[in-house]
């Protein structure tokens, strides 16, 4: 470890603390992202769906959201099991990229402290597609919970509230995922650390810069927002 590796190990950390609190509108940036623009669609579903006499296409979104959810938390599993099938090959990655026009560090401690370092965001990604399923789950629940609006003909408050709460949590289990996919997004950028320090701060610097136009100047974000009004 140099130097130039801490100062980009800093830089890698920093970038992803700046974009998570961009992309949720924790800084005072006046463009509304797409997660936040989403999280107001999340409410919204909920409240129509509190209204709807028939709603087993709610019940089909939830599922869906829960299984992708399972989908990328198996993916880290598999991810954390190549990194230790990684880590007992040392000797023979290295031995290949001596071969190759690759600009790996020889250092067999060196690499696989990289490899340990790329274990940890998987890892963190997993435990946040973890709680994030489990809160899809307890989401469904008080979805279900939302009673019909025709046993309560004149309370439109009690309607409201319970479709809040389930609004809430779904919202809550977007963030974990959210930030579970922004770690495995990240990992692409880490990657550049086994090629030196200076590659790492231009492959994490490219891969916020590719998030940075999906959260706040995407096709994506546009279609979202238009014709939409956004407290």
């Amino acid at each position: 470890m140099t130097n130039y590796d801490y100062l980009a190990i800093a830089w890698f950390a920093l970038s992803w603390f700046v974009f998570s609190l961009a992309s949720n509108n924790h800084l005072p940036i006046r463009r509304v992202s797409l997660t936040t623009a989403m999280n107001q669609h999340r409410t919204r579903w909920m409240h129509v769906a509190a209204r709807r006499d028939l709603r087993m296409i709610d019940t089909a979104i939830m599922a869906g959201l829960q299984n992708g959810t399972a989908f990328f938390a198996s993916t880290t599993i598999f991810a954390i099991g190549g990194c230790f099938a990684l880590l007992g090959a040392t000797e023979r990655v290295l031995a290949i990229a001596d071969d190759l026009p690759i600009p790996l560090d020889s250092d067999p401690a060196a690499f696989e402290l990289k490899v340990f370092g790329l274990i940890a965001i998987f890892a963190y990604a997993f435990f946040k597609f973890g709680w994030s399923y489990r809160l899809f789950n307890y989401s469904s629940i008080l979805f279900g919970a939302i009673p019909m609006k025709a046993d309560l003909p004149d309370d439109h408050k009690e309607l409201d509230a319970a479709a809040n709460r389930a609004a809430s949590l779904n919202i809550l289990a977007g963030r974990h995922f959210n930030a579970g996919l922004r770690a495995i997004f990240l990992s692409i950028g880490y990657l550049g650390w086994f090629a030196g320090p200076f590659v790492l701060m231009g492959s994490t610097t490219l891969v916020i810069l590719v998030l940075l136009r999906r959260q706040f100047f995407s096709n994506a974000r546009t279609a979202i927002l238009k014709d939409t009004i956004l407290p």
